[in-house]
């Protein structure tokens, strides 16, 4: 799992703790930025995931012998 992944689901943790402490002190203000610090985890998440495909594809084609920086 790749570092931007890892500092995504954090970050989503953090923010569903502040939504809900929002939620239960009825602080609107709170509430709402929980849910932005889990919508910046979740694209943070996403990016890693993307990255750890494109790694991923990368040590593929390496090993399979297609990288494609090697066809003429």
């Amino acid at each position: 799992m790749g570092n931007d992944k890892m500092k995504g689901l954090a970050k989503q943790a953090e923010g569903k703790a502040k939504e809900v402490a929002g939620v239960v002190t009825g602080n609107r203000k709170l509430e709402a930025e929980g849910k932005m610090k889990q919508a910046e985890g979740k694209g943070q998440e996403t990016v890693g995931e993307a990255k750890d495909a494109i790694k991923d594809e990368l040590d593929t084609s390496k090993e399979s012998g297609t990288d494609e920086t090697t066809r003429k």
